[in-house]
């Protein structure tokens, strides 16, 4: 992985490690073919096998895919999540549930969300909470109907005393919103309703992914009770050429300021963040601009652009993603659907299919003009027996292995520091997408400043190895859990989360390297690594 670094001094990079590739599949395809594999419950060679992680979320089997309604509720994380509670491939969606008081350990609940009623009576999808002023969380979400449209329905607590709402009502008035011919709606394409907002008027406002022909939408419908709603005669934000917009995400963050905010807060010192996922592509790209809440338009900033050649939250496997408000810690946080890279096959062998990125506190940098992203800061109490470097040359085409850090499993930030700048190479101003840049000038293209970075996953004989670096034209975190690479670089500007799956480097046998393979010496400033602890999960 190579990211085009700003001229800097030291560069700072951060890795969270767990063994981890980088295609990925298409949330919504069934395969038939393979339902006779499946198993009929989870084996003790399924629990050994070296790919589960120790500290991502995942159920103890078969298939999961987007987040689904993350909040907290009386002092308790609550994570809903897409999920096939029969098979390891996508088919037979309810929704999972889970509990947290720290994010990073989980209690399983039953299954909250499921078909029973005519609105979802073929699949309960996507959707979002919001916790209204009198504390009570309601949850919208995608119902397929008989007709196999697309159509919003409501649910709701049905004990709000229960601090772990382990019970949930549907409303009897389901669907709330469904596609007509009046409302020139596409109903194969009208999906995955967001945490509302209140307006200026009283009324709520809440949008639905869809598109019209090529045009992505992110459909505006009001409310005065959060149960009859009307649709807008005009979208909040469109984009022609972009397709189908899945799991749209809408909310504000201050300026100049890490804590997050409310979407019921209106404040004029903040900007809007609109995400999006793309469903041609699978990859989530979002625009910062501003919200007109008299008009109910949302108008990107001049320079932040519509569609997959915008910005990223993640350059590699991350989709679906979703966010919410942490009122407990004023944070907003980020959650994201890690898809597998193996073939489906292997899925069906190993018993399960889908991961959970860490969750991540996501704020406006002070440019104003893209995300910064960086894991909790709960995650740390994973770190084990620290390890420090400093101050340790690598010279060119050199590799200096790190001791004593259970590499298959840890928490790695180093810091560079470089000189010579001149020598770097000349950025060719086409090169604009880092993950294509990634592939055309891996790690094994030397350069004169990199790449320089760390080898993680690594067998002994370098035979395996996954490479995580820096490669400077004319700093950064990680993190690595068994199958799963999550580098967060310039300070959590840029974010790249990758799966790998080892056949050496697994166990005891996977290693972790620094390396250095342009021709100009570098220094490792600083370097930070943790053997992290398994979480309580499922």
């Amino acid at each position: 992985m190579a990211i085009i670094s700003s001229l800097r001094h030291f560069l700072f990079l951060a890795l969270l490690l767990g063994y981890g590739v980088f295609e990925l599949e298409a949330s919504h395809r069934i395969y038939e073919d393979l339902q006779s594999l499946e198993p009929t419950g989870i084996t003790s060679t399924t629990r050994q096998q070296p790919y589960r992680t120790g500290y991502h979320f995942q159920p103890a089997k078969n298939w999961m895919n987007d987040p689904d309604a993350p909040m907290i509720y009386k002092g308790i994380y609550h994570f809903f999540y897409q999920y096939n509670p029969k098979r390891t491939v996508w088919g037979n969606i309810v929704w999972g549930h889970s509990a947290s008081t720290d994010l990073v350990n989980w209690i399983p609940h039953k299954i909250p969300i499921y078909p029973s009623q005519p609105s979802d009576i073929n699949g309960a999808w996507s959707g979002s909470a919001t916790i209204l002023p009198n504390g009570k969380p309601y949850i919208l979400y995608t119902g397929i109907n008989p007709r196999d449209d697309q159509v919003q329905n409501l649910v709701v607590p049905k004990n709000a005393s229960d601090p772990y709402l382990r019970d949930w009502v549907k409303s009897p008035k389901n669907p709330l919103m469904a596609p007509t011919a009046q409302n020139q709606i596409n109903s194969s394409s009208f999906r995955d309703p967001t945490t509302a907002w209140l307006g200026h008027d009283g009324r709520w406002r809440v949008i639905i992914g869809s598109k019209i022909h090529r045009e992505g939408l992110a459909i505006l419908y009001r409310s005065k009770d959060f149960v009859h709603w009307t649709k807008s005669q005009r979208p909040l934000h469109s984009a022609k050429g972009t397709g189908m917009w899945e799991c749209p995400d809408f909310f504000p963050v201050y300026i100049n300021s890490q804590i997050g905010v409310d979407t019921l807060v209106l404040d004029k010192n903040v900007k809007y963040v609109l995400k999006l996922s793309l469903d041609d592509t699978k990859h989530d790209y979002y625009t910062i601009g501003t919200y007109n809440q008299t008009k109910d338009v949302y108008t990107p900033d001049k320079g932040s652009v519509d569609g997959d050649s915008g910005l990223r939250y993640d350059y590699g496997k991350f989709y679906a993603s979703k966010t919410f408000f942490d009122s407990a810690k004023n944070r907003r946080i980020l959650w994201g659907w890690i898809n597998e890279s193996s073939s489906v096959e292997d899925d069906v062998k190993k018993g399960w299919s889908g991961v959970q990125a860490i969750p991540r506190s996501l704020w406006l940098d002070k440019s104003g003009k893209q995300l910064v992203q960086w894991p909790i800061k709960e995650i740390e109490k994973l770190r084990v027996n620290p390890i420090n470097l400093s101050n340790k040359e690598l010279k060119g085409g050199s590799v200096l292995e790190v001791p004593h850090v259970t590499a298959e499993q840890a928490d790695i930030e180093i810091s560079f520091e470089v000189s010579k700048f001149g020598k770097a190479e000349v950025l060719d101003p086409r090169w604009t997408n880092p993950q294509l840049l990634c592939s055309q000038k891996g790690a094994s293209v030397r350069g004169s400043l990199g790449p320089f970075g760390l080898l993680v996953l690594a067998s002994k004989g370098m035979q395996e190895r996954t490479a995580v670096f820096f490669r400077i034209f004319k700093g950064h975190n990680k993190y690595i859990d068994r199958s799963i690479v999550e580098s967060f670089g310039g300070g959590g500007k840029s974010c790249i989360t990758a799966r790998v799956y080892p056949t050496l480097a697994i166990n005891g046998a996977a290693h972790l390297y620094a390396f250095n393979n342009g021709t100009e010496s570098v220094k490792i400033a600083r370097l930070s690594a943790w053997s992290m602890k398994k979480a309580q999960i499922s």
